[in-house]
């Protein structure tokens, strides 16, 4: 979840000039904004229901993309007719693919939050033009704080002397936890570029599964039963079109973060944690930062001992900051997650990063959030703690490493350097 920030037109018209001269490639880029923020004029509502989470009235509103641009469509069609013929290498010349073409879908909450925007592709069958599928495009993220979170996250397990480059290449599995789904562009994005990755997604609301999976596009297959079996006993035809194996490596669960990870019977650690949380009040909940409360206890007990990492998606509100990248007091008094964020970031650390951890923080452009990032890896063995331009020295340097070895849309440079600040 995310906040725009307050800007007069100025600040608008300059940061929109910096997004156009950067990466323009990326379908995600900043610049597109205008299209996918929209008004209550120029949506379509496609999916509407009331949630008894806590999320209020849950809604997925559509909007045209500009891109890819319609010549670009046969590209993609060519791509799914080869992805059918190397799943039917007999009936491939009897099924052809047609491009209906590309939306934005914002996942709601209360007509006012949004919550997850993710772009989608709608495509069809010649033989059945019933059938058509909605694809979430597991490369777009279109939102700054999530790509805050990946360039942090990833940057600081590199920097973790964790190995990577075999997680990436498929050479080694990745335990990573989402907690908190919303669209899904983070965990289907996630597991895109890293082929080792095993994503474990926890959400708490049915409402908004069933949003992610029926107008956003999301992987179906990945949908968990409640005895931990896969919902849906083997994927369709046209799931091993679109996703190639890829959803095999999602594993959504309805469930409470806390229960979930007390109940999990799997023996593995998590190398990753991503947490992204928020209500239909736009409220992270007390359980999940309460020091006293068993959720980051039980989180603890979950993490790799030696290059675990935690990133929390924290907004304040205001993107008014000290020098330091600090929020000023008097704001904290004022701004309903300002307030708090001290006291997350303390509780994180506190329990998560154990005696010879680190946390920091980074704002993202654009927005008024926070990545807040818990490490076990970044230790006073590497002589960065407390020496922030040695810290992030280090960070932008294995930035540029992720960005390669990702082959990532957008730079992760101001992303890393932004307001960073240790937690003490």
């Amino acid at each position: 979840m995310w906040r725009g920030a307050r800007w007069s037109s100025k600040s608008i018209a300059r940061r929109l000039c910096t997004a156009t001269r950067r990466r323009v490639e990326d379908e995600g880029d900043w610049v597109y904004s205008s299209e996918w923020w929209g008004t209550d004029f120029d949506g379509h509502t496609v999916l509407r229901s009331t949630s008894d989470k806590g999320n209020g009235v849950v809604s997925v509103v559509s909007y045209p993309s500009s891109r890819p641009n319609r010549v670009n469509w046969s590209g993609m069609e060519n791509w799914l007719q080869q992805r059918y013929a190397e799943l039917q290498p007999g009936n491939s010349n009897e099924e052809r693919f047609r491009v209906l073409g590309y939306q934005w879908r914002v996942l709601r909450f209360n007509d006012n939050t949004r919550q997850s925007t993710v772009k989608i592709m709608a495509a069809y069958r010649e033989s059945d033009p019933r059938s058509v599928c909605f694809m979430q495009q597991a490369h777009c993220l279109a939102v700054p704080y999530l790509k805050s979170m990946v360039s942090v996250g990833l940057a600081t397990i590199a920097a973790s002397d964790y190995d990577l480059t075999g997680a990436v290449l498929g050479k080694k599995s990745m335990n990573i936890l989402c907690i908190g789904h919303g669209g899904g562009s983070l965990p289907l994005f996630l597991a895109n570029k890293i082929q080792g990755a095993k994503v474990h997604i926890v959400e708490i609301d049915s409402i908004v599964i069933s949003a992610s999976i029926q107008a956003m596009g999301f992987p179906a297959f990945s949908l968990m039963s409640p005895s931990g079996g896969r919902a849906i006993s083997k994927p369709d035809d046209l799931d091993q079109v679109l996703w190639k194996g890829l959803h095999e490596r999602l594993f959504l669960f309805e469930s409470d973060a806390e229960n979930f990870i007390l109940n999990n019977s799997t023996e593995e650690l998590y190398d990753m944690v991503f947490i992204d949380a928020y209500d239909g009040d736009d409220i992270f909940p007390h359980k999940l930062w309460n020091p006293q409360s068993p959720f980051l206890q039980l989180l603890s007990n979950r993490i790799h001992p030696r290059h675990g990492t935690v990133v929390v998606n924290l907004h304040s509100d205001s993107d008014i900051r000290d020098h330091d990248g600090s929020i000023p007091s008097v704001l904290q008094q004022l701004l309903p997650m300002g307030k708090y964020l001290s006291s997350v970031c303390r509780a994180y650390k506190d329990v998560l990063a154990l005696s010879c951890g680190s946390a920091f923080l980074v704002s993202v452009p654009w927005v008024c959030n926070s990545s807040l990032v818990v490490s076990r890896g970044l230790t006073d063995r590497r002589g960065l703690l407390g020496k922030r331009d040695s810290a992030v020295e280090h960070l932008v340097s294995k930035s540029f490493e992720v960005e390669h070895l990702l082959d990532l849309p957008f730079s992760c440079l101001e992303y890393i350097k932004r307001n960073f600040m240790f937690v003490d």
